[in-house]
């Protein structure tokens, strides 16, 4: 018996099929518009926060792009590849999340223009494509006279005051300063192998971001185990279990007849664990660190021969711990070898505002880890300037490899606007009138600055276009009054790397975006429906 033709004969009962312009094209663009216009709002120094509440209840209140659309959990299939996009970039150096979602939706904006128009899509990738490679090949002219050194934690401040200053307005003075001098110490001698995992965060609530510092070295928000709370130039032994009397996997049974056999079954596990710690201390090592629980008997012989015991649950910890202090760590209960253990400079227990936390100071010659004390009032601030300081970070890595800076504040996609507007009259077919989008596209991130800050966007953009067709490509936004600055003279610069990537990505999720002319969904697989916000079954 045949069954139905055409489409309906391939698919399973329950799907979904969309095709043409109006259906497929159209509906992917407006999507990807939806999702961009969520994100613009929290461009640059003046953005405004989101509330994500994710699916575990957890309130997130941010401006970074990247947690955003993290939590966001977007579902659409275009949306997501605008999302994935991001996810790249963030992944790649880990700044400029906003600017590829934002130039992506309006590159899609810009398009269903010239779709309504009667271009095909086909011919907008074309334009597209020769925009962003032209975009690529312009970039390089507007690289500033700005030299980096990465060992200087100053030069470096500088260069990192724009991205800090897009997250954190009016506390980059404050805090690129701390990323720098955490950045330079832990810093290799090649740059290129410079690890961001070398550079931790510890936040601790209370006072102000004033007394945020930076520490050669681990904190752990956590005491000591025992009595003894400071010791300098000593040796460590670190255990990724408890240290504790050994169970056995299997179970057994004593037959005790008299309190002698008792007394002498004790003395036996007593003289185990004073033998076991007492092959620590012999070795030469004054601190001992467990993975686990200390037992009390442990703890006992750890205090009668002035040990000091530090208990680290997370394995990610531990492994940061042994790489800063250059111990192995033992998987089981004996007493090490001299070429096992570690070297601490100086470890103590300190009480920064209402948190008991443990200092573990090192000598760089040892471990390269550097950790940035925060302080803040509250714990949603604390996480706000945690996505700071690690966008600072990844600008840090970013720089090391190459350390080209482009103007800021709209300087460098204006200019590129003009360089695409110029190269779109030298071609003669369809393809010039996407090249000519792709270039008003680009003026979205000086629209969104002015928006963001409470600026006409009208009166500001024309004076922005008069300071570049003067000359001037340094002349961005000034974000504090109507009006163009060159913010390179106040220390504010973007990273070439960043904006290189950016226009890249975002031009190749438009692109991919534009392509799709069909969508088929198979019906979803059986279970129990998702719930609304409000609880109901949708």
């Amino acid at each position: 018996m045949s069954g139905p033709g055409g489409l309906p004969g391939l698919l399973k009962d329950g799907y979904k099929h969309l095709s043409g312009v109006e259906e497929a094209v159209i509906k992917n663009i407006e999507a990807g518009k939806q999702l961009s216009q969520i994100t613009r709002t929290s461009v640059g120094p003046h953005g405004m926060n989101k509330m994500v509440i994710n699916h575990l209840d957890r309130l997130f209140v941010t401006s970074d792009a990247a947690t955003i659309l993290q939590e966001m959990e977007v579902q659409h299939p275009a949306a997501k590849m605008l999302a994935m996009a991001a996810t790249t970039m963030e992944g790649e150096l880990g700044d400029g999340t906003n600017l590829v979602v934002s130039l992506a939706g309006e590159l899609l904006a810009q398009a269903e223009d010239l779709i309504r128009q009667g271009l095909h899509p086909s011919e907008i990738v074309e334009g597209y494509k020769k925009a962003a490679d032209k975009a690529i090949e312009l970039l390089p002219s507007y690289k500033l006279d700005f030299k980096v050194d990465i060992r200087d934690v100053n030069s470096v401040a500088k260069a990192l005051k724009g991205v800090i200053a897009s997250k954190q307005y009016g506390y980059e003075d404050v805090i690129a300063p701390l990323i720098a001098k955490a950045c330079s110490d832990v810093c290799p001698d090649n740059g290129n192998n410079f690890n961001v995992d070398n550079v931790r965060v510890c936040k601790v609530a209370g006072g102000g971001l004033a007394k945020s510092s930076v520490v050669s070295g681990m904190l752990l928000k956590r005491g000591v185990e025992g009595t003894v709370t400071h010791l300098s130039d000593v040796k460590c032994v670190v255990y990724g279990q408890a240290v504790d009397t050994v169970c056995t996997e299997t179970k057994g049974t004593v037959l005790i007849t008299n309190a002698a056999q008792l007394e002498s079954y004790s003395k036996s596990e007593e003289d185990k664990m004073e033998e076991y710690i007492k092959g620590i201390a012999d070795a030469g090592a004054k601190v001992v660190v467990g993975g686990g629980t200390f037992g009390e008997m442990a703890l006992h012989f750890i205090e009668r021969y002035g040990l000091m015991a530090i208990k680290i649950t997370s394995k990610f910890e531990m492994r940061r711990f042994c790489r800063a202090t250059g111990a192995l760590g033992l998987v089981k209960n004996e007493p090490p070898t001299p070429d096992q253990l570690g070297y601490i400079k100086d470890i103590s227990v300190q009480e920064i505002g209402d948190t008991i936390v443990t200092v573990v100071k090192q000598d760089d010659k040892v471990g390269k880890l550097a950790t940035i004390l925060l302080r803040a009032s509250t714990d949603n601030i604390l996480d706000e300037l945690e996505r700071a300081v690690d966008d600072g970070v990844n600008t840090f890595k970013t720089l090391a490899r190459d350390c080209a800076v482009l103007p800021a504040g709209g300087a460098t996609e204006c200019a590129l606007s003009h360089g695409l507007t110029e190269f779109g009259k030298t071609i003669t077919g369809l393809d010039q009138y996407a090249v000519g989008k792709f270039a008003k596209a680009l003026m979205v991130v000086p629209r969104v600055l002015c928006e963001n800050a409470g600026i006409n966007p009208e009166e500001a953009l024309p004076m922005l276009n008069a300071a570049h067709a003067g000359g001037n490509f340094k002349a961005g936004i000034n974000v504090e009054e109507l009006g163009v600055i060159d913010l390179h003279e106040q220390d504010i610069v973007d990273v070439f790397e960043v904006k290189n990537w950016a226009i890249r990505l975002a031009a190749d999720a438009a692109i991919t975006v534009l392509r799709v002319d069909q969508i088929i969904m198979a019906k979803q697989a059986g279970g129990p429906k998702s719930r609304g916000p409000g609880g109901d079954e949708e």
